[in-house]
């Protein structure tokens, strides 16, 4: 079969600039992270559980980039760490409900801060207050189309 003439393809000149720009803002992102003694996984799930009165492991697997397989053990490093604590939920015991000590709101204070502050430059940088609403939409449009197409 003889490939297709793609050179002037407009959606494949997109395919590459996305995969950097993903790449170069990993690499910045975890980075700086580390440096706040952090594993990216334990950074998503102190961020999300921060100014929250906790979560159960199935919500905070939904709203983390932290994979269904991998939360039990960030979790469990995390309680180690005296920055979470996991409870039973009163009306079903089956359910485990988790949360920041006071430990993991002290470090989410921290980090969190630190870390919105340390990025903002990258995107100022690049892009206008409205063009950063209108990247967000295209990026979610762009998101929504991939995940209908793995379902």
């Amino acid at each position: 079969m003889e490939l297709p003439d793609l050179k002037d393809d407009p959606y494949l000149k997109l395919v590459r600039p996305l995969v950097e720009a993903h790449q170069a803002f990993w690499l910045v992102d975890n980075r700086h992270i580390r440096s706040l003694k952090l594993t990216p996984s334990q950074f998503d799930v102190i961020a999300t559980l921060g100014d929250t009165d906790g979560m159960t492991c199935s919500e905070l697997s939904a709203r983390t980039l932290v994979t269904k397989g991998t939360l039990t053990g960030v979790l469990d490093r995390l309680v180690a760490k005296g920055l979470i604590r996991r409870e039973t939920v009163d009306s079903d015991r089956r359910r485990i409900s988790v949360r920041l000590t006071e430990k993991g709101d002290t470090v989410f204070r921290k980090t969190y801060g630190a870390h919105i502050a340390f990025l903002k430059p990258f995107f100022e940088q690049a892009l206008s207050q409205k063009e950063v609403e209108a990247a967000r939409v295209l990026l979610l449009r762009l998101r929504d189309s991939f995940k209908r197409g793995t379902s």
